[in-house]
């Protein structure tokens, strides 16, 4: 005896039972369990449902007028089971081919794209590598884009090479969106430092910080001209200073006392003397105005060479060479025109502390 599911209503029963418990069809003597599948169907159907498989010679009940199926019956159905697999499977294999050569196509357009957009030679060389069956168009196109980035490479290299700050801008007008752009920024940067060191000029670290405001080296150069200007003359500086000498030499031609010690230091190198006071200064003011000497006038026909030194926190000193001339007049009717070098300097505080002359004979 064996449990089997009933043909009709799949109920689980006896092979034996006379009828099933739960349709009420007949079950002993009415069934046959396929040889192929195992399936349990009525001998009266003549083949197995599922797998269509014949069934066993002399367990098919005799029905009046039915005869069982002869051999061409069974080659026909086992004709048409193939074939139906057969049309299911091409269909399988083709369904499969179209999804995989629409995944192929598309990953292929997706990387020549990818690769169009790129600036990598290494990657356009890495697409005909990997796709030799593209679309020809798509293979022209690569190569056309690989030939300009090879001829870029070169002109870019040309432009390294030369170390000149011409190729390189001329490099960058004619390929504004290259890779190598911020190289190309980089050593420009370089250069115009290196000359902006070299001529080490207020106006030269300007134009570096004009013209690189992001430039590796901004800092230095903010601080380097802040040094040069330090030490610079100012247009007001120098008018100052000329203003002071120009002063003392109208004081001398006035005979003026006080003006002429209103620019002294309280203690100053006068003409050789250390520590020469404001006294000293009139002395020799006296002896210029020998018993022979109707008059004279002091002029500077030439301009002020200043030297500006840092002695603290924004506090300098001025040193100044600059020529006089003298024109004397005595009280014989004679004249004479002398010319003096002047050497000196003045303190923070626009005083003279040093004051020297010497006569230019000849």
């Amino acid at each position: 005896m064996a449990i089997i599911k009933c043909p009709e209503c799949g109920h689980q029963i006896s092979d034996k039972a006379p009828v099933c418990p739960n349709c009420g069809i007949e079950i002993a003597g009415k069934i046959i369990t396929c040889p192929n599948c195992g399936e349990t169907y009525f001998n009266s159907e003549g083949s197995c449902p599922h797998c269509h498989n014949a069934a066993p010679a002399g367990n098919m009940e005799q029905t009046p007028g039915l005869t069982p199926p002869d051999n061409e019956d069974k080659k026909k159905n086992n004709k048409k089971v193939y074939i139906a697999s057969v049309v299911i499977a091409i269909a399988i294999i083709g369904a499969c081919a179209y999804f995989y050569t629409s995944a192929q196509n598309g990953k292929e357009q997706d990387e020549y794209e990818y690769a169009m957009r790129s600036d990598d030679p290494t990657i356009l060389q890495t697409y005909l590598a990997n796709y030799k069956d593209a679309p020809q168009e798509h293979i022209d196109s690569i190569n056309a884009h690989l030939q300009i980035l090879i001829q870029q490479d070169q002109e870019w290299i040309d432009a390294l090479v030369s170390g000149s700050k011409a190729a390189l801008n001329e490099y960058l007008d004619k390929h504004p969106d290259s890779p190598h752009r911020q190289e190309a920024l980089s050593k420009i940067d370089s250069i115009d430092w290196a000359l902006c060191v070299k001529a080490n000029t207020s106006d030269a670290y300007q134009e570096y910080l004009d013209l690189h405001s992001d430039g590796s080296h901004y800092e230095e150069a903010v601080l380097a001209l802040e040094k040069i200007k330090s030490n610079e003359v100012s247009s007001d500086e120098r008018l100052a200073i000329s203003g002071i000498f120009n002063n003392f030499f109208y004081c001398i031609n006035s005979k003026n006392e006080s003006g002429l010690t209103a620019n002294i230091g309280e203690h100053v190198n006068f003409l050789g003397k250390q520590d020469a006071s404001k006294a000293d200064v009139v002395s020799f003011l006296h002896k210029l105005y020998k018993a022979d000497v109707e008059s004279m006038a002091w002029s500077v026909p030439g301009n002020f060479d200043i030297q500006k030194k840092e002695i603290g926190t924004e506090q300098y000193e001025y040193d100044t060479t600059f020529m006089a001339e003298l024109k004397l007049k005595k009280t014989d009717g004679s004249e004479a025109t002398n010319q003096y070098r002047i050497n000196a300097k003045v303190d923070p505080d626009g005083k003279i502390i040093e004051f020297a002359m010497t006569k230019i004979v000849g």
